[in-house]
């Protein structure tokens, strides 16, 4: 036996933790430099008999210098940018925040650095300190706003993160629900280690720079001050520190002082005092000087005391006591260390210090600070906060109720109003809840008091003295209340949101859950609710007319002044997305909207219920956004509701004003037109004229299934109305709560009874109709209106072949013609290559995608929102029955059906011909490119463990089966399919099992996230034949099919090889 491993000691347990991380060595010694203070007993204390308060300092307001520009071109300016703001209830760069008007922290920052440049003519350098929860927020807001600093190189260097220590054992601390919560950031001290690991530190030197200037990102005080920097420079100091004069208010911050063994400055924070030196820390006439946190440093002279102390600063160590979930006080005590980056000062010989005025020194600690900013009593010169003259050089104190105002959350409840003025008032309290506006003024000492726990509403107009509001009206049918809650599990939205059973969503709270938390997901990104339009509507399902009121009083209750609902409850999905595009006037236009549907699936009220929510543009939300929908329901704990708001009778077009008891709101919901925006869109896209011609035909007949799905209305608005056809050509056209009993899914085997009538059975073969007469075109639409069928007389057109002939015969639709014709197509990985061929031919950029219509979004905006290539005008579909162009940011399934009827339109002009058909048009484009065999596998309702385990059997398979030999193929390749969007960058990974074959044919494997019980595996199989177009698939792709079947042993895991449905 071999010798048993040493036990580590605590330290190397920490190292091993931060080396499996891959945090850098000089981030690991520093770190090793306060744990070992700590393990040794030391207590990180200062006693006050070991310092002397420090003498007068230099102060800058008294400088003579004349500012020295050309230094600019050796100085660096950098933000620390790595709080979250926690304390204040923010969950992201705290920076982000708004804090005048619009403007963020960041915005007024970037602003700062440009007028620099422009004023000086040099490229002042800029950096930020992020960490690894604020980067991919700040380099995307900069990125997005500001690109000539956002993409520049070495914009950012990140702040290491260190591990929370185990109060008793001084071992890595554990959480086995969250790992993120074993690890802590080490405090902005962490700046020396982060310049050291990122090559930072030498690539400045190395490109000539001399000076930087830190200071926090929440400080907009502390901008580059041309003087001071060259006060510093002639000083030749290698570090300075700004100062402001304590006052009464600082008096619990730390304070600069003189060690007394070596004479040496130093800095004392309030966690290295002693509890019996604590009258002398906060005795302001003895120690009267405080870091601001502003830092000027010599970098040539930094690197020295790096390169002496061996890689890295031994600052003093800062103990925080904690738990190891911050939000759960029965978790494991643990211990923070940290350090401060002032703390250095110790660190330099001949180090310095001056006293600078307090306009340098405005952080925002606290919502006190927040609202005094955000109001008048603050002006913007040069993008940097300053005073209001008519404040009369004092600003005025705020004094919050502390318990109620803590978060910005509860200040920007209690400011949904406006802010009120504060230029004229010395000192503002408010105890108990309220809500304020920019109609009132304060003037003068206020108090205002409610003892009540109902926030009121201050008084409009000036106010002044003590207000007891506790008996004021309330907001009656707009006062919100809070509702505790539960978690339920499972609540993650698929690529088409969030789908259950309806008995699921009935449950209590179960609704409210998901709809509270996409509400807090949505204004986290800087969505405002009180402005613009949210759009709801559905389906029709079962289960609609309650959600809807539901959303309508959350929505109230967060924030939301307009509403736009869908007659009788029903948009459909390309409808909504064409109304937050279009419907105006501008002043309202939407923002966002849920959509009450679960598509395909079954309704009723054993059946399912889904709902999602699309985002400004139209567009599904991104993965971003449902991941922090996910994510809130997980430790959701209460929501927002008013239930007194009046249940709105959606039956009929009209708006409803409802005004609050106090006057101080009003709401606005409006019932508009479920079709009108729709169609008036898709007029201005096709020739409508063009295709009425081809309906009055005598040998042309036409029928359009909408299997009582919410597509009806809009089936009876353009055929009917519009194009003046008989309502008979509109099938099962009254859209019912469960669809009639049947599954609204647009394919060969539910669309049973169009499928007869076009003279077809549930493969796609020709039935014996018995003479019955059979249309020339059918089509058929999902219960939520973004699917197709396409068929022609006893003649299927998959899918694939559809997306194809549209994207060919693109320029017949004026909508593509007048813009120059097609730029782009794109297809989900799953769909045939058909669309290849002609993307080929005809020189289009072709994209192959993930399923889910977010990815062919992003593409369609490459060039609006990313800045990136225009692929507009664009085509794009899924083998899923979903086609769609870039005129919305959904599939559009009645789209589709015109965009059919456009094209037999343009090939039928001359009436005196015989009629082009549906199957005329398919096998033309088959002569010229070939055919692509194919045909999709449903298995539903399968036990999904076991679909979980067949799929990573392939998934773990995939390197034995590239080269394998299966009957007469030969794989090629086979790998779980991973996107890298052209657009965005993101990453997709696993995306279904592909087998691809040598001679070009394929077989894909995927599991369905969008049913409502149960799983669904879909097995995609396709062949292609450059010549040999005129065979039957099932008999073209039988032994593909064979192979299939055996690569994924869905006998073995599942018992069964009998498919639900075959496309």
């Amino acid at each position: 036996m071999g010798n048993k491993p040493a036990k580590m000691t605590s330290f190397e347990a920490c190292r091993k933790k931060m080396e499996d991380e891959g945090i850098a060595p000089s981030a690991i010694s520093a770190f090793e430099s306060a744990f070992t203070a700590l393990a040794s007993g030391d207590s990180g204390m200062i006693p006050e008999s070991t310092i002397t308060p420090v003498p007068e300092l230099d102060k800058a307001a008294e400088f003579d210098v004349t500012p020295d520009a050309s230094l600019l071109s050796k100085t660096v300016m950098l933000k620390l940018n790595g709080g979250l703001g926690t304390g204040m209830g923010l969950d992201k760069a705290k920076s982000l925040l708004k804090v005048k008007g619009e403007d963020t922290f960041l915005d007024l920052t970037a602003k700062q650095v440009m007028a620099m440049r422009k004023e000086h003519g040099f490229n002042v350098k800029f950096m930020l300190m992020n960490s690894f929860s604020t980067s991919e927020d700040t380099l995307a807001f900069l990125q997005e706003k500001y690109p000539s600093l956002g993409y520049e190189a070495g914009l950012e260097m990140l702040q290491n993160k260190v591990p929370k220590i185990d109060e008793k054992t001084l071992l890595p601390a554990t959480d086995k629900k969250n790992s993120a919560n074993e690890w802590c950031p080490p405090g902005h001290g962490d700046l020396y280690a982060a310049l050291v690991a990122s090559g930072s530190l030498d690539a400045l030197l190395k490109d000539g720079y001399k000076y930087m200037f830190v200071s926090n990102s929440d400080n907009l005080g502390a901008s580059l001050d041309m003087e001071i920097l060259t006060y510093f420079a002639q000083k030749e100091a290698p570090f300075m520190m700004e100062c402001c004069e304590r006052t009464a208010n600082d008096k619990k911050g730390g304070h600069l002082a003189l060690r007394n063994k070596d004479k040496q400055l130093i800095l004392r924070e309030s966690a290295m005092c002693a509890d019996e030196d604590e009258d002398a820390f906060q005795d302001i006439t003895k120690h009267k000087f405080f870091n601001t946190n502003n830092l000027w440093i010599r970098l040539d002279k930094l690197k020295q005391v790096i390169d002496r102390n061996g890689g890295f600063i031994p600052l003093p160590m800062i103990k925080n006591k904690k738990t190891v979930d911050p939000k759960d006080d029965k978790s494991q005590k643990v211990i923070q260390l940290e350090t401060a980056m002032g703390a250095a000062i110790e660190c330099f010989d001949g180090a310095t210090a001056i006293v600078v005025p307090r306009t340098r020194f405005a952080p925002v600690k606290k919502c006190n600070d927040l609202l005094l900013l955000r109001s008048d009593a603050y002006l913007l010169v040069d993008n940097k906060p300053v005073l209001n003259p008519a404040c009369g050089g004092t600003a005025p104190v705020m004094a919050l109720d502390s318990k109620l105002y803590k978060l910005v959350g509860a200040l920007e409840a209690a400011t949904a109003g406006g802010i009120p003025s504060l230029v004229n008032c010395k000192k503002l309290t408010v105890k108990g809840p309220v809500r304020m506006s920019n109609k009132t003024k304060f003037v003068g000492e206020v108090k205002v008091s409610n003892t009540g726990s109902v926030a009121k509403y201050v008084p409009a107009g000036e106010v002044t003295g003590e207000v007891d509001i506790t008996d004021s009206v309330g907001m009656g049918p707009l006062e919100p209340t809070t509702v505790q809650t539960k978690i339920y599990e499972g609540q993650k939205p698929g690529t088409s949101g969030l789908r259950k059973k309806v008995k699921e969503f009935t449950k209590p709270h179960y609704l409210n859950n998901f709809v509270q938390s996409a509400f807090d997901s949505v204004k986290a990104t800087g969505t405002d609710f009180s402005s613009g339009s949210l759009v709801v509507g559905g389906d029709g399902r079962y289960y609609n007319p309650e959600a809807i009121q539901t959303i309508i009083k959350m929505g109230v209750a967060n924030g939301v002044k307009r509403f736009w609902i869908g007659q009788d409850g029903l948009l459909s999905t390309p409808a909504v997305s064409a109304i937050i595009r279009e419907r105006g006037p501008k002043w309202q236009k939407a923002f966002g909207a849920f959509i009450l549907t679960a598509s395909h699936n079954p309704g009723g009220p054993d059946e399912d219920f889904g709902i999602k929510y699309n985002c400004e543009l139209g567009q599904p939300a991104p993965a971003s956004l449902t991941d922090a929908i996910y994510a809130g329901t997980t430790t959701i704990k209460t929501y927002k509701i008013c239930e007194s708001f009046p249940t709105i009778d959606v039956s009929k077009p009209g708006l409803t004003t409802v005004v609050a008891a106090d006057g101080s709101d009003e709401i606005s919901v409006e019932v508009i037109s479920s079709t009108d925006t729709h169609i008036a869109l898709l007029k201005s896209i096709f020739d409508f004229d063009q295709i009425k011609a081809l309906l009055d035909r005598p040998d042309f007949t036409m029928v359009y299934d909408t299997m009582h799905g919410v597509n009806g209305p809009y089936a009876k608005k353009v055929l009917v109305e519009e194009l003046g056809q008989s309502e008979d050509v509109c099938m099962n056209a009254i859209p019912k709560d469960d669809f009639n009993g049947g599954h609204a899914d647009p394919n060969l085997t539910y669309a049973k009874e169009l499928v007869k009538k076009m003279g077809l059975d549930r493969k796609g073969m020709k039935i014996d109709v018995g003479g019955a007469p059979i249309p020339d075109f059918g089509a058929a639409a999902d219960g939520d209106g973004d699917r197709n069928m396409i068929l022609g007389k006893q003649f299927f057109v998959s899918p694939s072949d559809s997306l194809a002939v549209i994207a060919a015969n693109a320029n017949d639709i004026p909508f593509f013609r007048s813009q120059g014709g097609l730029k782009g197509v794109a297809r989900s990985m799953p769909t045939s290559g058909a669309v290849d061929l002609v993307a080929k031919d005809m020189n289009f950029s072709l994209f192959e995608t993930p399923t889910g219509w977010k990815y062919f979004g992003n593409l369609m905006d490459s060039k609006e929102v990313y800045g990136g290539s225009d692929f507009t005008p664009f085509i794009c579909g899924e083998e899923s029955f979903g086609t769609g162009s870039d005129h919305v940011r959904e599939k559009d399934g009645l789209w589709a059906v015109l965009a059919w009827l456009q094209i037999l339109a343009v090939k039928n002009l001359d009436p005196s011909k015989p009629l082009v058909t549906v199957e005329d048009i398919v096998t033309a484009h088959w002569a010229k490119y070939g055919r692509n065999y194919y045909s999709r596998y449903d298995f539903e309702g399968m036990d999904k463990p076991k679909c979980n385990a067949m799929m990573d059997k392939m998934r773990a398979d995939v390197e034995k089966n590239t080269g394998r030999t299966v009957g007469k193929y030969t794989i090629a390749k086979s790998d779980d399919f991973e996107y890298v969007d052209p657009v965005d960058g993101s990453v997709a990974k696993k995306q279904g099992i592909r087998f691809l074959m040598e001679d070009g044919s394929r077989v894909i494997f995927r599991l369905s996230g969008t049913a409502g019980s149960g799983a669904t595996v879909r097995m995609y199989i396709e062949q292609y034949e450059p010549e040999k177009t005129d065979a039957v698939a099932a008999d073209a792709l039988a032994e593909l099919i064979r192979v299939a079947l055996d690569l994924c042993d869905i006998q073995g895991f599942l018992g069964t090889e009998e498919p639900t449905v075959i496309t």
